[in-house]
Parts: structure tokens; sequence; C-alpha cells
């Protein structure tokens, strides 16, 4: 499918606009460890935020790249990588802020759509104990993604030659990667008192594999879209 999005200048100032503006995202956490006294539970709960980000991205790549397939598919993505990211939730509370996942304890919604309810519960349980500055690098990392998507996804057109699959599973890769370091080195952290070297570490930690991932699936995409073009043009 065509978008027709006009060029945004050439290939590598768009790169480097986008990961410019996913690592000032990534430094914001240091303000809140120096200056607002984050702890580890904090900024692993922040980390895990980042996931719905990146899940209503997805969706909105997935209804480009297919309108009906994307309609059809997102519902499934919904459900699937809503329920997986609410276990993923209920685990950073109980590991990392030490807390009982309250989920769940109303009437329940029908059928598969109780995964969803899952996420929204423990969303809400997020909300209610994160630091009054949360919101503000929790919104600083959805217009770092959403730039990348403008400047890579659109302008770049890395949309072409990407399927409803390819994209329902690449949310999946980065947090098998990312969070099961992050998680590691959270309890680690924790386990020592959060110790501010180590949470500066751990915030070191994200951001240079974060900045790994996010060059990586840039350069699959943009491989992906040129072959695609290609085969287009001849």
């Amino acid at each position: 499918m065509q978008v027709p999005v006009a060029e945004l200048g050439d290939t590598d100032t768009r790169r480097r606009l986008a990961l410019a503006a996913l690592v000032g995202a990534n430094l914001l956490p240091l303000v809140g460890v120096l200056l607002w006294g984050w702890d580890v539970g904090a900024l692993v709960v922040l980390y895990w935020s980042e996931n719905l980000i990146i899940g209503a991205y997805t969706l909105v790549k997935m209804l480009v790249a297919s309108p009906l397939g994307g309609l059809f598919g997102g519902v499934f993505f919904l459900i699937h990588y809503g329920g997986f990211c609410a276990v993923h939730g209920m685990l950073v509370l109980m590991l990392a802020v030490e807390q009982q996942p309250h989920v769940l304890e109303g009437e329940r919604w029908p059928s598969f759509l109780v995964f969803v309810q899952l996420l929204i519960d423990v969303v809400r349980q997020v909300l209610s104990i994160a630091p009054s500055e949360w919101l503000v690098v929790f919104g600083a990392l959805a217009v770092s993604h959403g730039l990348s998507l403008a400047l890579n996804y659109f302008a770049g057109g890395e949309y072409r030659g990407e399927t409803v699959k390819s994209l329902m599973m690449a949310p999946y890769k980065r947090i098998l990667i990312l969070h099961f370091a992050i998680i590691l080195g959270g309890i680690g952290v924790g386990a020592l008192g959060s110790p501010l070297p180590l949470l500066v570490l751990l915030v070191s930690l994200k951001l240079v594999v974060d900045v790994w991932l996010h060059r990586r699936e840039h350069r699959t995409s943009a491989a992906r879209a040129e072959v695609s073009s290609t085969a287009a043009s001849s």
C-alpha cells in the first residue's frame, strides 16, 4: 500500500533526528533518579509502560500496511499483546515494586476480552503508584516513538514491504531482549538497596540496548522496503 508522505530530508538526517529523540527520552529517567528520588521500581515500571506505547503505534502500522487485514489482525494483537503486557506488568509489580497485583476483582469481561480487562487493571494500579513526574517521562517516550514512526516508517518509506504478521511479531522480540536484561538488572539493584550508581547504570544499560535495537530494527525495515520497491518497479 502506498502512503503519500513527502520526503523529510535525506535518510541520514531522518535517522539522526529519530535517534536523537530516542536518546533524549531515554536520558530523562536520569533526572528522575538524580533529582526526583526514583528507585528501581519506578524505573522498571516506566520501562514496562513503554511497551504500551509501542503496542499502540504497532496497531497504527498494521492498519497502514493493510486496512482490512490490519483491522482483524489488530483485534487479535490487542487481545494477545494486551494479555502478554498485563502478565509482564504483574511480574513487574511483584518483583520490582513488591506489590500484589489487584486485577479482575469485579465482573469479568466476556471471553478473550478478559485479557484486555486484565491489562486495564494493571495500568490502573501502575498509575496509582507511579511518581507524579512519571507521566512527563512517559510522554517524552511516546513523542520519541511517534517521531520515529513519522520519520522512519512513513517519510522513510519503511512501510513498504511490511506485512501485518511481521509488524505483529516485532514488539515481542523487543520485550524478550530488552526486558529480560532490565528485570534481571532491576532485581539485582533492588537487592542491594537501589544505590544511586547502580540506578544510573541501569538507565545506561537500557539506553545502550534500546539504541542497538532501534538501529537494528530500522536497518531491517529499510532493507525490506528497498527490496519491495525494487520488485514493484521491475
